[in-house]
């Protein structure tokens, strides 16, 4: 047995048995371990952006690491935005990135970098095997700190001589180190502050499950406190029959009036309110001058038994929840706008679908009509970094194979990593992709003005435009062997949407606005 074998082997007996690969000639031993050992599920994406946010979606989707198979430094900087993203998300990833032979660094061959030095700002954990008897204890080490709590990102890089030479055998992950606790006296001292209007409980991560959301529905019943979630969160439990909440919106215009009056903010997971970004003469902190902040659970925390807690130390119960009054779901006609698109969207979604969002300035609305869909899951990008969701749509789909997934984004983040769609067809994946088509970067455009920036002119207007030529996604999805269809009218998105939804495997639509 080599060395790639007993990582294989190694992965495998750890649970991680998903690999998406983009591989090459340093990890070509890995690929013949793939082909030998039994168990390992690999998925070839054709740019290492899809490799690490398909690894994003299957962590959000599972709670267990996905391995990725990355070609030298080169190739994990390719990965790095959503390994950015999945970091943000606290995702567990699990990603061995070939190296030169030991022998042949020195040599500083075109392909050699400092593997370590790119890997360490989006990973908790990075270690080369130093040689092949060590791969196997390597890769158990590198499994389970993508599994600790929070869960991270590991890096183990492996030198190709490491892959060939032979090895001892297969290494045992440590038990899963993922506690299942939270602080009392956080729980006591939130029951103290949470009175009223004035207090404000604020989640992300695992509150956001149904069942913590349910207890946040009590807790604010009981209490009078107001509940939101974050700006953006890694998985959110939304559809009727579940509490909807609001989130911080991205906008400081619209963020400061909704937390202007909290004396005090209860964090469960989530953290302080602050713009996305810095502008001339606005605030970077969005929470009101004054206002306390108090932490009841951090990452890895176990939130839902702590909001439990908090829910008995206030007194709460079910009957004390407060109905909602959703939106009337009205089935839309005429032209393309954000409301009708919000409304079409919200009237398709299906029992149990995963719904990925990186839909950015159209579907800044598409909340509150949501709230009345069919009970789902909504993913939504972390860290920023766009190209985010074709990726992680790809991923949930191999996570969730029974469950419809809808795919949001704007055709300027579609871009980035357009060849999502080649491994969900590969794959036949059931991911019907959205891309809505306004030919430019309209969040670059709003952001132009928000930071002051003046007028654009035609040079700027050129850095933001996306036309001459204006992108065919039908074209660009057709040749990657994704049926697509195009829309210009919110009548022919209903029935693309109703299509696209009933049919199996991966379908595009490009809504013209």
């Amino acid at each position: 047995m080599n060395g790639a074998e007993s990582l294989v082997r190694t992965l495998v007996a750890g649970g991680v048995d998903v690999c998406f690969a983009n591989p090459g000639t340093s990890e070509m031993h890995f690929v013949a371990a793939l082909d030998r050992v039994e168990g390992m599920r690999c998925v070839l994406g054709l740019f290492e952006g899809v490799v690490t946010g398909a690894a994003d979606g299957y962590f959000r989707m599972t709670n267990s690491p996905a391995s990725t198979l990355l070609h030298l430094g080169p190739g994990l900087a390719n990965g790095l935005a959503n390994l950015h993203n999945a970091k943000k998300a606290n995702s567990g990833i699990v990603n061995i990135v070939g190296q030169h032979a030991v022998y042949h660094i020195g040599y500083n061959a075109p392909l050699t970098s400092d593997i370590e030095g790119l890997a360490r700002p989006m990973s908790a954990w990075v270690r080369t095997s130093p040689d092949a008897k060590s791969v196997a204890a390597d890769g158990a080490a590198a499994i389970a700190a993508a599994r600790s709590a929070p869960p991270q990102v590991a890096t183990l890089i492996l030198p190709a001589d490491t892959a060939w030479n032979e090895a001892d055998g297969v290494a045992q992950v440590a038990a899963d180190s993922q506690r299942a606790s939270y602080s009392s006296e956080a729980v006591d001292n939130a029951a103290r502050v949470l009175r009223g209007p004035e207090t404000l409980l604020l989640l992300t991560g695992s509150a956001l499950t149904e069942q913590g959301l349910a207890l946040a529905a009590q807790i604010s019943g009981k209490t009078g406190c107001k509940v939101l979630g974050q700006t953006y969160n890694p998985r959110m439990a939304r559809g009727r029959g579940r509490f909807s909440i609001d989130r911080i919106p991205y906008v400081i215009e619209l963020a400061l009036p909704i937390l202007k009056d909290f004396k005090h903010i209860v964090l469960v997971e989530a953290n302080d309110p602050v713009a996305f970004f810095a502008y001339p003469n606005k605030p970077s902190m969005l929470k009101p001058a004054g206002c306390e902040v108090h932490r009841m659970t951090a990452g890895g925390d176990n939130s839902v038994a702590a909001l439990d807690a908090l829910a008995s130390a206030v007194g709460a119960r079910p009957s004390d929840a407060k109905p909602q009054k959703l939106v009337e779901l009205v089935k839309p006609t005429g032209p393309l706008t954000h409301a009708s698109i919000a409304q079409a969207i919200a009237m398709a979604i299906p029992e149990n679908a995963i719904v990925v969002d990186e839909s950015i300035t159209t579907g800044r609305g598409f909340f509150p009509p949501t709230a009345a869909a069919a009970p789902h899951d909504w993913l939504q990008n972390m860290g920023g970094s766009i190209g985010f969701s074709p990726p992680v749509a790809t991923g949930a789909a191999v996570a969730c194979p029974d469950r419809k997934v809808i795919c949001m984004v704007g055709d300027g983040s579609a871009m980035y990593t357009i060849q999502a769609l080649w491994t969900q067809a590969r794959e036949n994946l059931n991911v019907l992709t959205i891309v809505f088509a306004n030919r430019i970067y309209q969040i670059l455009r709003g952001e132009f003005d928000g930071v002051g920036a003046g007028e654009p002119g035609q040079r700027a207007m050129d850095m933001l435009k996306l036309d001459r030529p204006a992108l065919d996604f039908v074209s660009l999805a057709r040749g990657m062997g994704v049926p697509g269809r195009s829309v210009s009218n919110v009548d022919d998105f209903v029935k693309a949407l109703a299509e696209g939804v009933a049919e199996k495997g991966p379908r595009l639509i490009e809504v013209q606005m």
